[in-house]
């Protein structure tokens, strides 16, 4: 059945010789698989794959078939044009490793359009900044409400966090309490929105140290989630 899905692309492999497969989180489906027959062996085919960078917006006329785990697409455009996304190195590092991030926690085959709508929204916002050294701490901590991980901050005038049970805690609890440095940004950035990141002053050290603890509080929480392979490359751009 031929219907049209937008889709944000998590990620892309050479399949065989010529095909490619790509993950999108779609506005429609969540998480889809599609198969790109063919698509490497000629320029023109190969001309295609531009579409297909990480975490481009776009808008599939796609073949989908129920029960399948690969699907096919026949005509693909951009929803969105980026600007700066994949030409300013240092926002192409955090691109991919968002993407790394999303393909790793997005599973659901289904709709989440608040979910789809909040990711396409900060990347624009991302697209669209000069000053975006601490967007992808932000980034993550929003989207622990999506993935249903969000820390609780009922009681955010406590002197401790707990990474373990994510809530504001009076006293320590050992190697999963959070104070110092790390609180005062968690409790900074759960009362910011985009539009005031640019008031949040940290160096790299400090952002470094912040976001090594948010993914930690990603593995506590989600039993599958990898630390990124593409963290390196962002701490050694950011430092």
């Amino acid at each position: 059945m031929l219907t049209k899905n937008n889709s944000i692309v998590l990620s892309k492999i050479k399949y065989r010789d010529y095909d490619l497969i790509v993950k999108c989180y779609t506005q429609e489906r969540g998480v889809v698989s599609y198969i790109l027959r063919g698509v490497l062996k000629s320029k023109r085919g190969q001309t295609k794959t531009v579409y297909f960078q990480a975490l481009s917006q776009l808008q599939l006329e796609e073949n989908f078939k129920p029960n399948q785990s690969l699907h096919s697409i026949k005509e693909v455009k951009l929803s969105y044009i980026y600007k700066s996304l994949h030409t300013n190195i240092y926002k192409s590092a955090i691109v991919l490793f968002l993407s790394e991030i999303l393909s790793n926690v997005l599973k659901e085959e289904e709709k989440n359009e608040d979910l789809f709508n909040y990711i396409i929204t900060a990347l624009q916002y991302l697209d669209s900044e000069d000053s975006f050294s601490n967007f992808h701490l932000l980034f993550l901590l929003k989207l622990t409400r999506y993935l249903g991980i969000q820390p609780e901050n009922l009681k955010d005038n406590y002197p401790y966090f707990n990474l373990e049970s994510g809530i504001f805690e009076s006293s320590n609890h050992g190697i999963y309490s959070v104070s110092g440095e790390n609180l005062t940004l968690l409790k900074r950035l759960l009362g910011t929105n985009f539009d005031a990141l640019d008031t949040i002053k940290i160096n790299a050290n400090q952002r470094q140290e912040f976001l090594n603890m948010l993914l930690y509080y990603f593995e506590l929480h989600l039993g599958s989630f990898k630390k990124p392979k593409s963290l390196q490359v962002l701490n050694e751009v950011f430092h």
